[in-house]
Formats: structure tokens, C-alpha cells, sequence
């Protein structure tokens, strides 16, 4: 049937046995028959033939859709054993979220690396939107990072984790010690950690989804960002997990609200749908167990 998905794909794609036979190298009469052969077997028609034209039944585009990822995965599968059997150098680009902390990621990349040294990792860290365009424009096979964005089809959404969001602000500043409304702190500056070419995209996020309402100020890294705070410029917000790169002696670390909500963030594994493949995988997979 294998075979078969090809042709009936070949000539939907054409709207032409002709066209579809000599794409396939193969006669008319031939690819004819196995279409024949090919619903008789399904019981179900996929075309219905009008004269010298034909129109593709419902159960044919549901067949067609499908047949196209089936035979997809067989290539992505020969691929990747190929690969394995012949222990082949494989480079594989992943990236991570640089403002979450890392010890999940890095143990995974040595467990990985382990278990498949013919797999040369490159590794790059960024924030969400360097991330995402990367694995957009394809120099990324797998991002680990935070959600911003509806989950689509179009990539594989691995879930790993979640965390709260804190807010460390100056020890000085008069507010409760257990949490905060966002909107409370609207007369303060919010401190962004990013460079100038994301800044517009962050404070967007900040502002749209977060719920901050007054103005920005930038650093560069959390140590310049935790000298502003004492140096009561601002407040930071971060995910809970950053907590322990903080000196509690200087800052005072809340939990973030708006309004009876706490804050909290989703952190994935994605990959494109159609760039998944054995050891991409296998890297989701060793990551979620460490989540896990």
C-alpha cells in the first residue's frame, strides 16, 4: 500500500494519471490499475471519475492529507536509521532559555551526549523571540523555552514545567512580604534584562500579557539588573527558579498576583513538525525526565 499512497499523492498533486505516471516512471494503464487495486482494497472510492477528469472524494483528501505524513515519518525513519546504523556524525542545534535556570538542560546534554557520541551538539542560548526565530528560519532542531505564543500543529509542543513569577524589589520599598498585585507598582520602573534588539518585544509581553504599566529601564545581565534594584531604580521580575542567583540580604523577593491569579509561566520543548527525527526526540524525551 506503501507504493500505492505515492501514486494516488502523485496524482492529486498533478489532477493528472498522465502527469502523475510519468513522475512516478510508470505507465498510465498501470498506475491506473493500482488505483483500482487500491480502493478495492480500502472499500471506499477516493476519486470519482468524469469523463477525462476526476474529482477527489472526501474519503480521498482525508486519505491524501494523511498518506503524505505517513510517508514523511517512513523517510524521517530510514533517515534516522541509517544514521544510527552506520553511527554516522549527526550535528544537532538546540537552544535554550538563557533567563531560566539550567541544570535540567545541561544534565540532559551530558546524558545525551553519553548515550550518543556520534551526535555533535551545538548549543545556543537567547531569549524567547532569538529562539523562536531560529527554529523558524530552521538553525534550530529544538528550543527549550518559555510560551508566548498559542501552541499550533505546525511544531511539536513538549511540556515541561511551569513556574511562578516573584518580583524582587528594594528591601526599603513598603510593600507586604508574602505577594503583590502587578498593579500596585505601576508608579515603579520595571527592569528588563535585554538587548537593544528585542527590547521592543519584551516590553510588549511585559506590558500585554504580564500586566506592567509603567516605564521600562534596561540591563544588560541580573547582576547589573540586582544593582538597580538596590540601588532602588526598579523592580525585577523573574520565575521563581532564579530566586537562588539573588542575595537576599540586599533585595526582597515577593510572590507576583494580578489580581486573585498568581503569575505563572509554561515552559516546552518545541520542534518543528515537519523536522522531528530520532535523536531529536531522544533529546525531548531525556529533558521531560528530568522535568519529570
Amino acid at each position: 500500500m506503501f507504493q500505492q499512497m505515492e501514486y494516488f499523492i502523485a496524482i492529486v498533486k498533478n489532477h493528472s494519471f498522465t502527469q502523475a505516471a510519468v513522475e512516478c516512471n510508470i505507465s498510465q494503464s498501470a498506475i491506473s490499475q493500482q488505483m483500482k487495486e487500491l480502493e478495492s482494497n480500502l472499500g471506499v472510492n477516493l476519486i470519482e471519475r468524469k469523463g477525462r477528469s476526476f474529482e477527489v472524494t472526501e474519503a480521498g483528501q482525508y486519505f491524501y492529507i494523511h498518506s503524505q505524513d505517513i510517508i514523511k515519518n517512513v523517510n524521517q525513519l530510514s533517515k534516522d536509521i541509517v544514521n544510527i546504523g552506520k553511527k554516522d556524525m549527526v550535528t544537532l542545534n538546540i537552544g535554550y532559555l538563557r533567563s531560566f535556570g539550567t541544570n535540567e538542560f545541561l544534565q540532559t546534554v551530558s546524558e545525551f551526549s553519553q548515550k550518543y557520541p556520534q551526535v555533535k551538539l551545538h548549543i545556543t542560548s537567547g531569549n524567547h523571540e532569538e529562539l523562536y526565530e531560529l527554529l523558524q528560519n530552521n538553525e534550530m532542531d529544538l528550543i527549550f523555552s518559555d510560551q508566548r505564543r498559542a501552541l499550533t500543529n505546525e511544531y511539536h509542543n513538549e511540556f515541561l514545567t511551569n513556574s511562578e513569577f516573584i518580583v524582587v524589589v528594594n528591601k526599603t520599598l513598603p510593600v507586604s512580604s508574602e505577594q503583590i498585585d502587578i498593579t500596585t507598582l505601576a508608579d515603579f520602573p520595571c527592569i528588563l534584562i535585554s538587548d537593544d534588539g528585542n527590547q521592543q518585544s519584551e516590553e510588549s509581553y511585559y506590558h500585554d500579557i504580564i500586566g506592567v504599566k509603567g516605564e521600562f529601564v534596561i540591563a544588560k545581565n541580573y547582576d547589573e539588573a540586582q544593582m538597580m534594584v538596590a540601588s532602588n531604580q526598579g523592580y525585577l521580575i523573574i520565575n521563581k527558579r532564579m530566586e537562588k542567583q539573588l542575595n537576599s540580604e540586599i533585595v526582597k523577593i515577593i510572590q507576583l498576583v494580578k489580581g486573585e491569579h498568581k503569575l505563572i509561566q509554561n515552559y516546552y520543548a518545541y520542534w518543528k513538525a515537519d523536522n522531528s527525527g530520532f535523536y531529536i526526540e531522544s533529546f525531548a524525551a531525556l529533558l521531560k525526565q528530568r522535568f519529570s
